[in-house]
Order: structure tokens, then C-alpha cells, then sequence
């Protein structure tokens, strides 16, 4: 198999990011210094501690190239997003889940290559460590690196297609793994069981430390949230496959993450949902000018404040609160960023748009100020242009926030958004719900731990504001003057507190009540970032219950006036057509 270090050198470089890496490494010269021929052996490749982070960089190169692909299938599949009048047969396959063997979108083929250049690397790591070409701790953070990012390629791998190979070796060939007498498939269940198995070994899970020669700032890049959370994935895997309460310890140890932090903005924002900054609106909340609450032109709707700005702004200390992961595109440098021809329809090819359904889901909110919507929904996440809906949280970067029209056609970076504090606490909440702690659930969804235990008119908080509960549900969000009290979460105001929304109301069981309200959340927050079809997979999975999801698809296509919908309908009520074919092409 060719080496990972020929791979980079033939491809053009694979991202600002990447080359802002390597130049930065001490040993530069060395890497660049690609001998001609197709392979390198592993002597002249993994040599230093250098030769192992351009290793590490030129896998997430690669990964990068699923970009398309993840956001497509999670988002078309599911009921936010539909096709426009420009969308390709493959995509309106996609969209009516009518997928021919031959359609690109898939081809299980790019998540494998991404696999077994993972495989490869890890071995070549174990022959390092065993030369002592680099040291224990060196070793420990780039192996749970490279492993949990196999891990979270295999999850959507399992997601999408339900049976897959579980491939762990570096293989010579790679359309070997078609092959299912060499590489049986096993069941997405049986998947997530390795997977645990695997990523819970890991002996190292937190981000690459700030010493280490792969978290850099360079160009106005902080490269530390490139990298996948493994505390993040981990609580993923846990959560699939039921441990709810060892979800809920993963996502709180990221919740966590700066609790012991000197700097106000990290102890108190950091990985929280904070409320509103009223006066100065730096913040990532739903807003409006100060004392103009009443009025729908002082909404807070620009590229530096509220909760548009998340998707818009660089990579400053606000941004930092939010995001856990996140990739860069560049436009001087490929992969090219794949967002504005989906979703632009200006200077794109306008592939992909709002679907009827989400849109009645963000209208069906009320703000707390009487407004009937969501305004993440038709002011943030999409917005109308020349006639046409137009997923906006991709777009900010590109086009003019004033005009719309794109600031400079060439100039075509973006984010691949993968995590954030939002989702991170709707993730928690889904788990503590499951684990029977409702009320700490509920309080994430709405309007945070203080306000969910408070005592009106007590000035004394000594003794409430707070849950009182062991880790992973302990939660300190006490306020008070006399004495004075600063929980470390008295600023969180909760995912629809932030959003400026009514809280969701708990209607009959609990469980199943809260439960619906959070995917419901999910969708109103998340939208088009990646996680809508398998969040309504693992409910009804969950649940045994497949119109669960079978219905949300229907509704979307019902509303479109697609003649297949019912038929799609009935087709999903069968838990295996849900899968997508494993065809290789």
C-alpha cells in the first residue's frame, strides 16, 4: 500500500492547514525531501517524531474528503434538507431513499481509504514505539488520535450502512475489502461492541497538549480543534449503544473542561450554553438590541455577534466557547471546500435547500418576546435569495453579509462544523433523560440548572440553584449576593434559553416527552451540520419503533407533494432499508 507520506506529496497538499503544519516542523526539509519512487519503506518514512506528525496531518487531509458525504447523507436522508430544481437524480435517490447501485454518494469506498491509511499508521506507530523513534507519551496521544478518528469513520459507516467489514490491519489492496469471504460484515450492533471495545483502551483521551508540535497557532489557525474529541466520541459510542450513564461521564468531562481555569471566560462560558450579553450582544445567543425587544429589526443579525456568529466569525475566544471540533477549507490549497456549490446559488450550483418540514418546525416555536419563530430558522440558518430558501451556516464566510453576493468568487473557504457546545449538551441531556435524571435533562433543553432549582424570592442560595447530585449530575449554578456565591454554571441558560424561545412543555410521560423535545431541539439547532438521520436512527432504534423515523421522512416528502412519499414510508418501516446498498465502486 502506497505510504501516508507519498500520499500528501502527491496530492497537491491537502489543506492550508496541513502545509501550515509541516512548514512549521522542525524537520521540514526532511518531509519535503520525497524521494521519486511510487513507495517509501517504512525506514524512510516514520523516522522522528516529525515524520509522525506529518503522518497524523495527511490522514486528516484525507478524512477531509468526506466532507460532502457526511453532511449529504445525514441531512438529505433525514427531513431538513431536500433537493432543488438543479439536484441530481443521485440526490433526489438520496432524498426518496430509492438509491441505485451506482450512485456516488454510496460508494462505501472513501470512508475504507480513510480506514486503512488509519491501519497503516497505527502499525507503523507500534514499530516507532518499539525503536524508540519517539516516546511513551508522544506515542499515547498520536495512537488515540488516529484510533479514535477509525472509530468515528467505522460509527458512520455503521450508521449508514448497517453491516460492514471490521477491518483493524493495514491491507495491500483495497478493493480486497469487498470481498466478504476475507472480510465478513458484521451487524451495526456487533460494530459498536468492538468499537467500545477498542476506543475505551485508548490510554490517552484528552486533546493534544499545548506543548505538543501538533497544536500550533499559525496564519490564524489554532489547530487544537482539528482533532476529534475522543471524550466526545466516546460518550457518542455510549450513547448508541445504551450506557447512559457512562455517555453522560464523557460529555460532562468535556462540560467540564476548563471548570478549573483561571480566566472568568473559561471557568464560566467555556463548553456552557451562557446566557445573553445584553448590553454588548457578545455572545452566541438570540438577541435584540437592548430595550427593542419589541421590535423584530433590532434582532442581533450580523457576522460578530449573536448566534449567527458562530458560523461566521474567526477562530477568536468567543468562537473558541462553542466549537470542540471543526475543520477549515482554504481556498488556496484542496480539498475544496464542497459547502458553496451544495448550498449557494450564487456563484454555486444550489444542490441542496431547506425542506418544507424544517421550516415548519422553526415556525411552530414562539420567542419569548411574541414573535411566532424561530429565529434560527428563517433569519440564521437559512434565509430567501432571488426566490430560492438558502442554507446559510456554510455560507457567511463566503458571501457578502450586506448584498449576499459572494465578497470574492475565488475566495472560497469554510468550516466542516463536526462539534459543538450545543450539541454536546443536547448529547448529555439525551443520556441523563435515559438515565433517569429528567430534570437535569429538561433544565439543559430549556433554561439551564439555576433556573430549574431555584426558590423564587430566596436570597440565600446556599442551599438550592444547585443539583446535589454525584458526577456525572452535579451541577453548581449558584447566584447569590449574601453570601456571595459564583457556581461554576451560573451563567448556562440552556440550549432554548439562549435561543430566546418558550420553553418545550413536558406532556404526559416524562421520559418519552423530554426525549422528543430534545430531538426536536436537535433539529432546531443542529440543522445541516451533520446529525439529523442518525439521531431519528438511534431513537427509533432505541425505541423499536421505526415510524418514528419512517414518519419525519414522510412528513418531509408528504409536505413537497412527492407522490412517493407513502411508499417511502412504508419502505422505512422496515428497519433494514434504512441502510444504504454496500456497493463498491
Amino acid at each position: 500500500m502506497t505510504t501516508i507520506r507519498t500520499k500528501i506529496k502527491n496530492s497537491t497538499v491537502v489543506g492550508l492547514w496541513l502545509m501550515t503544519i509541516v512548514v512549521s516542523l522542525h524537520s521540514c526539509q526532511d518531509y519535503l525531501d520525497v524521494q521519486p519512487q511510487d513507495k517509501l519503506s517504512g525506514d524512510q518514512v516514520y523516522r522522528n517524531i516529525y515524520d509522525a506528525d506529518a503522518a497524523v496531518v495527511g490522514i486528516y487531509g484525507k478524512f477531509m474528503g468526506l466532507a460532502e458525504k457526511y453532511v449529504i447523507l445525514n441531512e438529505m436522508r433525514a427531513d431538513l434538507m431536500t433537493t432543488t430544481r438543479n439536484s441530481s437524480p443521485y440526490l433526489k435517490e438520496i432524498s426518496e431513499h430509492n438509491v441505485s447501485a451506482n450512485n456516488p454518494y454510496a460508494n462505501p469506498k472513501d470512508y475504507y481509504e480513510v480506514i486503512l491509511n488509519c491501519n497503516d499508521v497505527l502499525k507503523n506507530f507500534d514499530i516507532m514505539l518499539a525503536n524508540k523513534k519517539f516516546t511513551q507519551a508522544q506515542y499515547n496521544q498520536r495512537y488515540a488520535d488516529i484510533g479514535a478518528l477509525r472509530s468515528w469513520v467505522y460509527l458512520q459507516l455503521g450508521i449508514q450502512y448497517g453491516n460492514v467489514p471490521y477491518i483493524t490491519d493495514p491491507i495491500e489492496n483495497l478493493d480486497d475489502v469487498k470481498n466478504s469471504s476475507k472480510y465478513p460484515r458484521i451487524p451495526f450492533d456487533q460494530l459498536l461492541d468492538k468499537l467500545l471495545t477498542f476506543t475505551t483502551t485508548l490510554t490517552y483521551t484528552s486533546p493534544y497538549d499545548s506543548a505538543n508540535t501538533l497544536n500550533i497557532n499559525v496564519d490564524g489557525y489554532n489547530t487544537a480543534k482539528f482533532f476529534v474529541n475522543k471524550e466526545c466520541l466516546l460518550g457518542d459510542l455510549n450513547l448508541w449503544k445504551g450506557n447512559y450513564n457512562e455517555a453522560a461521564k464523557h460529555y460532562k468531562t468535556v462540560m467540564e473542561t476548563s471548570t478549573n481555569s483561571g480566566t472568568d471566560t473559561e471557568r464560566y462560558d467555556n463548553y456552557r450554553i451562557k446566557y445573553a450579553e445584553v448590553a454588548t450582544n457578545n455572545d452566541f445567543a438570540v438577541g435584540y438590541v437592548r430595550y427593542s425587544e419589541q421590535d423584530a429589526r433590532s434582532l442581533i443579525n450580523n457576522n460578530t455577534q449573536g448566534w449567527r456568529s458562530m458560523f461566521a466569525r474567526s477562530r477568536d475566544v468567543l468562537w473558541n466557547t462553542e466549537w470542540i471540533w471543526s475543520l477549515p477549507f482554504d481556498s488556496k490549497f484542496s480539498p475544496k471546500n464542497p459547502f458553496i456549490d451544495i448550498f449557494s446559488n450564487r456563484s454555486g450550483l444550489y444542490l441542496a435547500k431547506p425542506s418544507q418540514q424544517a421550516i415548519s418546525l422553526w415556525n411552530n416555536n414562539k420567542q419569548r418576546n411574541g414573535f411566532p419563530y424561530d429565529a434560527r430558522g428563517q433569519k440564521f440558518s437559512y434565509t430567501v435569495i432571488d426566490g430560492d430558501e438558502v442554507i446559510m451556516k456554510y455560507l457567511y464566510k463566503f458571501l457578502n453579509p450586506v448584498t449576499l453576493n459572494p465578497a470574492d468568487a475565488f475566495q472560497t473557504g469554510g468550516d466542516w462544523f463536526l462539534y459543538r457546545a450545543a450539541k454536546l449538551h443536547l448529547r448529555y441531556a439525551e443520556a441523563a433523560n435515559r438515565d433517569n435524571k429528567h430534570k437535569i435533562a429538561d433544565a439543559i433543553l430549556n433554561f439551564g440548572i439555576k433556573a430549574a432549582y431555584d426558590v423564587p424570592g430566596t436570597i440565600d442560595v446556599t442551599n438550592i440553584q444547585k443539583t446535589k447530585d454525584a458526577f456525572p449530575y452535579d451541577f453548581d449554578a449558584r447566584q447569590g449576593d449574601f453570601p456571595f456565591y459564583r457556581g461554576n454554571w451560573y451563567r448556562g441558560t440552556g440550549i432554548r434559553g439562549r435561543a430566546y424561545l418558550e420553553r418545550a412543555p413536558v406532556v404526559g410521560d416524562s421520559l418519552i416527552s423530554i426525549e422528543n423535545n430534545i430531538i426536536n431541539e436537535d433539529a432546531l439547532e443542529l440543522a445541516y451540520e451533520g446529525n439529523r438521520w442518525e439521531d431519528l436512527v438511534r431513537v427509533a432504534l432505541r425505541r423499536k419503533n421505526p415510524a418514528f423515523l419512517a414518519d419525519k421522512v414522510y412528513d418531509k416528502l408528504n409536505k413537497e407533494g412527492n407522490s412517493q412519499a407513502s411508499s417511502v414510508r412504508t419502505k422505512l418501516m422496515n428497519v433494514n432499508n434504512w441502510y444504504l446498498p454496500f456497493t463498491w465502486q
